[in-house]
């Protein structure tokens, strides 16, 4: 009997390892499977000097909001680390999950909060894919079609 890769095989075996598509797995779980892989932390508790990353909003003298990501709050750049549009922050969130930051995070419940933990999430649940693809591979398993081979 010859050991065939499957969809199915792949996705029981994630889901083994406690690894849903995002659509499927509670986020706090997410974030905690996030937290795990890239060895990072988000917290809402104000501290200086304690996290890798900030972000957070502020309000200008004329009343307008901007949202800031830094690496230091006591040395903010306003043209790198003041954003006008929250949306900004998603990917400045996602980058700091990806280097593995602790982070300050005024928000946790925000959209672009949310919107980067679940992008980091894909990229990780698509990152163990790959491995276990490979796990298989170096068990002696084949693909079932040569056009499912990794690229």
């Amino acid at each position: 009997m010859e050991k065939k890769i499957t969809d199915k095989l792949i996705v029981d075996m994630l889901e083994k390892r406690g690894y849903l598509n995002y659509s499927d797995i509670d986020e706090n779980k997410a974030w905690d499977l996030l937290e795990e892989h890239y060895e990072c932390k988000a917290s809402d508790v104000w501290s200086r000097n304690t996290y890798d990353f900030y972000c957070y909003s502020e309000t200008t003298a004329d009343g307008y909001e901007v949202f800031v990501a830094t690496n230091d709050p006591d040395s903010i750049s306003i043209c790198e680390d003041v954003h006008y549009y929250e949306t900004d922050m998603q990917g400045e969130i996602e980058q700091a999950i990806l280097d593995c930051s602790d982070m300050f995070i005024d928000d946790l419940d925000s959209g672009y909060f949310m919107y980067a933990v679940e992008a980091c999430y894909d990229k990780m649940y698509d990152n163990m894919k790959e491995k276990i693809e490979n796990e298989l591979i170096e068990q002696g398993y084949e693909y079932e079609n040569t056009d499912e081979a990794i690229a």
